[in-house]
């Protein structure tokens, strides 16, 4: 599953990531744009995994697939 924070107080979030990350990125946002705030915000959750890389596999298998078609009609 993957996490994003959302910040509270101005419109910044962190990118799609695990929880422990995500939230020490809203950690240091808060240190660095509102030091005397404590973190808050909403959290959002995403049921994809964070180390995924989608779909970009299986499309370079398919354009291998095809390259090799391609090659063998010669």
């Amino acid at each position: 599953m993957a996490y994003r924070y959302r910040c509270g107080e101005c419109g910044f979030s962190t990118r799609w990531t695990t929880q422990s990350e995500a939230e020490d990125l809203s950690v240091a946002h808060y240190a660095d744009r509102h030091p005397r705030l404590v973190p808050g915000g909403s959290v959002e959750t995403n049921r994809k995994n964070p180390q995924s890389s989608g779909c970009l596999p299986l499309i370079g298998i398919a354009l291998l697939l095809l390259l090799i078609i391609a090659s063998c009609r010669w």
